[in-house]
């Protein structure tokens, strides 16, 4: 299979979005609150309607769940312990690094549900689905946790406010209670939910910025290390721990090689960090997913 080819489409929107942004008078003042608007809005609906849509079989996916969440908690100690690292802790700015430490763990849903779709069909799409709304919540506590800690941030206020926690909170509890869409509501949702990968992915490529990238540059390389070397290693390592079958291990791999999540730098903005350092760690991070999805689909797999 061609990764390369197979993920055209999802960078095309990306790149599209870039170029729009940049060179044309629908600048970052449209892009901003088209941003804010599939944040609040549109994504959580797709993720709500992405684990709704199937029955969740938590004992047929536990091994993938296992899986995902050990790999993540891995990526997320790696990334806390980076100012105690010996030949790396004193060069570290304590707030570019609560800042940036999410990059290292979190994902690019608008990419993952994109892609595993074309890589395993309706079963691909519940499965990340269920990965995502296992993960999600946890890789948002530890996103919000160093921020929160350092800026002195209410920490529970934090949490009960993103859009994508609740969603995916109520979409799991829902789920496993046994309750559905109703078919009269399913085309609106649905039209909501592909909406979001469109503007999501366009969005992403427009809030892309490459100015201060040269800010931190051993933090940038150890965060974007771990998001795009480190984890989709590990990744194949807890495939095989778990004997995970190959269409969870396609999946897996490639979670685990996304591109780090569009909103990252949106969560720092909001928090008073350094946004747009981060936005060029997730400019940088898009464009390094080019390269480790066919590395770990293609190489590892």
């Amino acid at each position: 299979m061609n990764y390369a080819q197979l993920l055209l489409p999802d960078f095309s929107l990306i790149l599209c979005g870039y170029l729009i942004c940049r060179y044309t008078a629908l600048n970052r003042s449209v892009w901003q609150p088209v941003e804010s608007l599939v944040y609040y809005l549109l994504f959580p609906v797709l993720l709500f309607q992405s684990i709704m849509k199937s029955p969740v079989d938590l004992s047929a996916a536990s091994g993938l769940i296992a899986a995902g969440v050990l790999s993540g908690l891995a990526g997320i100690g790696l990334a806390y312990s980076l100012p105690r690292w010996p030949w790396l802790g004193r060069r570290i700015d304590a707030r570019d690094h609560a800042a940036s430490a999410q990059v290292a763990f979190r994902f690019n849903s608008f990419i993952g549900l994109a892609l595993a779709e074309r890589l395993a069909g309706p079963q691909g799409l519940l499965l990340i689905a269920v990965l995502i709304g296992v993960c999600v919540p946890m890789f948002n506590v530890a996103a919000v946790w160093p921020m929160a800690r350092a800026g002195q941030h209410g920490f529970l206020r934090e949490l009960v406010r993103n859009p994508l926690i609740v969603a995916t909170v109520s979409g799991l509890v829902a789920n496993l209670l046994g309750f559905r869409i109703p078919d009269w509501l399913n085309p609106a949702v649905s039209r909501i939910s592909a909406a979001s990968l469109a503007l999501g992915l366009m969005a992403a490529g427009a809030g892309m910025q490459f100015g201060l990238l040269t800010r931190s540059k051993l933090l940038s390389v150890a965060v974007l290390s771990i998001r795009h070397l480190v984890q989709p290693l590990i990744a194949l390592a807890m495939a095989l721990l778990f004997r995970l079958d190959p269409v969870q291990t396609t999946v897996l791999l490639a979670f685990s090689a996304l591109p780090t999540a569009s909103t990252c730098y949106v969560l720092a903005a909001r928090m008073g960090y350094n946004g747009p350092y981060v936005a060029g760690l997730v400019t940088l991070s898009t464009v390094l997913g080019v390269v480790s999805l066919p590395f770990a689909l293609g190489v590892l797999r």
